[in-house]
């Protein structure tokens, strides 16, 4: 039997290259020092499996040469440099190795928190470079007994809080996405009210880089906090806005901040740079030695199984090529994932258990379904770390409940599909169908009809039925400078409604509060596919 061949496009960590090349199936060919003209003509041609790391981009040149391919493995969390639709579209898995470096980036917060608050640093320029011994000019804090607020709780914040209470610091956390008790059981606080993190002395942010937490913190929320507050962010470039984070550093609002990330890198000639009251590092998040292993050991693991065909750790997307799912099945898992998304944003709640409802044709592929579905309400709030292969052992590793139901075809459609989402402190439902080939619609959300195209950006706005509100509501999100491109209203018997309001511009918090405000609204949210 031929053997297997991994491509290894960039530079990794020997130890991941020796699991590769003592495997007797495969054939490992190292080229990360060729150049990548001749590792996309010549060798990729070749592979079964590349690993990349940010160096080689798999775009739509290298897969125009992939003829074998079976898969990418990333080795590292990002991907921003792989094509993963057209990986999607040519059959090819895409994996990343997103944990190998946790214990580096818990470590660089730890880092910048003791650097920033007892600014070694300059401390140690002022003395090694400048030859001045002034004790005097060097006076910092303590961690002790200092209030931590950790913005986001999953892998990293949790460690991040572990290590701050071996500190005696007083830890709490705020992430809507997860179930209290990952805090409470280690003795952190936990919050909904995202203003007690901003009354904290020391914030550190662990999310994903998502539309909602890009520009997480800006000028509203600095002018909210401590004055001499100190701000670390080890996770994504883009979370704090940087501008806010500049003025309030020359302010004096934030006396420090420790920056490992960027919204555009290298940043070698940043403003930030220029302030001598931030601690910088060049993006050293899995900047160590055993990180590096870890990365190098997983990712070639991972490449072993997937070129075997055993497994896809990891995997983020679907491990199968469109031409092996029937054509009418396409629109509806691309729906259900679409509903699911809208669920997640509308509620912006922990979930507590996923429904999936069916009728017609569409249940003999329920489980199909329950996938997509778990993605798209999972992807809002875990990102990279959720995928069509790990998506329910995911959900019920972190305490969710799924459920699928088969129902008789009652309601007259071909075909229907449901959500039920159901969260600590609310319930969602959401409908839809596909008309025709491909026409997907949403035609009920909480006992509401609708006929809603699942697209765009969207307020939701729930009211008492009553004459006025649609005035009252498009006078608003005028008064915003936002043009309104499609208004649909679902009524019930009980004299209330909701009203789906599609606009061209973004809905902000202040829009949204606006419409809070009116005494017709019962609830407001916003949701954008």
């Amino acid at each position: 039997m031929p053997k297997l061949t991994i491509v290894v496009c960039d530079h990794i960590h020997q130890k991941g290259l020796d699991i590769l090349a003592n495997d007797p199936e495969i054939e490992l060919i190292n080229s990360a020092d060729e150049p990548k003209d001749r590792l996309i003509k010549e060798i990729i041609p070749k592979a079964d499996v590349a690993i990349t790391r940010s160096s080689t981009d798999v775009d739509r040149f290298f897969l125009n040469h992939a003829r074998e391919l079976k898969a990418v493995v990333r080795a590292g969390v990002g991907v921003d440099n792989v094509d993963i639709d057209s990986c999607s579209k040519q059959g090819i898995v895409v994996m990343n190795v997103p944990t190998a470096n946790t214990i580096a980036a818990v470590e660089l917060t730890i880092a910048h928190m003791l650097s920033c608050v007892r600014k070694f640093p300059y401390a140690h320029n002022n003395l090694k470079q400048d030859r001045v011994w002034r004790r005097q000019d060097w006076y910092g804090t303590e961690l002790k007994d200092k209030k931590l607020g950790i913005i986001g709780f999953g892998n990293i914040g949790s460690r991040v809080g572990k290590r701050a209470k071996a500190f005696e610091m007083e830890v709490i956390a705020y992430d809507p996405y997860i179930d209290p008790c990952k805090a409470t059981d280690l003795d952190i606080a936990y919050t909904t009210n995202f203003d007690d993190i901003l009354d904290c002395d020391i914030i550190t942010i662990h999310t994903p880089k998502t539309k909602e937490t890009i520009d997480m913190i800006g000028s509203e929320e600095i002018a909210k906090m401590r004055d001499g507050v100190v701000l670390i962010n080890c996770a994504r470039g883009g979370l704090y806005n940087e501008d806010a984070l500049l003025e309030g550093l020359k302010s004096g609002k934030i006396a420090m901040a420790g920056i490992d990330v960027f919204s555009k890198e290298p940043a070698t000639s940043h403003p930030l740079l220029d302030l001598d009251n931030i601690t910088v590092t060049p993006h050293l998040g899995a900047n160590t030695k055993e990180s590096q292993q870890n990365i190098a050991i997983q990712a070639c693991e991972n490449a072993i199984a997937s070129a075997k065909g055993i497994a896809y750790p990891n995997a983020l997307n679907l491990p199968i090529k469109e031409s092996d799912l029937p054509k009418f099945l396409k629109p509806y898992l691309e729906l259900i994932q679409k509903m699911g998304h809208m669920s997640a944003q509308a509620t912006k709640d922990k979930v507590k258990k996923i429904k999936i409802t069916t009728e017609g044709e569409v249940s003999d592929y329920i489980d199909s379904l329950t996938t997509f579905a778990t993605v798209g309400i999972l992807k809002e709030s875990l990102e990279d770390s959720v995928n069509y292969v790990n998506a329910e052992f995911v959900a019920k590793d972190i305490g969710i409940e799924i459920e699928k139901i088969k129902q008789k075809n009652t309601s007259g459609l071909a075909n229907k599909i449901s959500i039920k989402l159901t969260t600590l402190n609310s319930i969602f439902k959401i409908s839809g169908t596909v008309f025709g080939e491909d026409i997907q619609r949403i035609i009920e959300i909480d006992n509401y009809q609708l006929d809603l195209e699942p697209k765009g950006k969207m307020i939701l706005f729930r009211n008492t039925d009553v004459p006025g509100v649609i005035g009252d509501v498009g006078k608003i999100i005028a008064n915003n400078g936002i043009n309104i491109s499609d208004f649909r209203l679902g009524r019930d018997k009980n004299s209330q409604a909701l009203a789906v309001v599609k606009v061209d511009g973004n809905i902000t918090e202040k829009l949204l509060k606006e419409l809070s405000h009116l005494d017709t609204c019962l609830s407001v949210t916003s949701v954008s596919i």
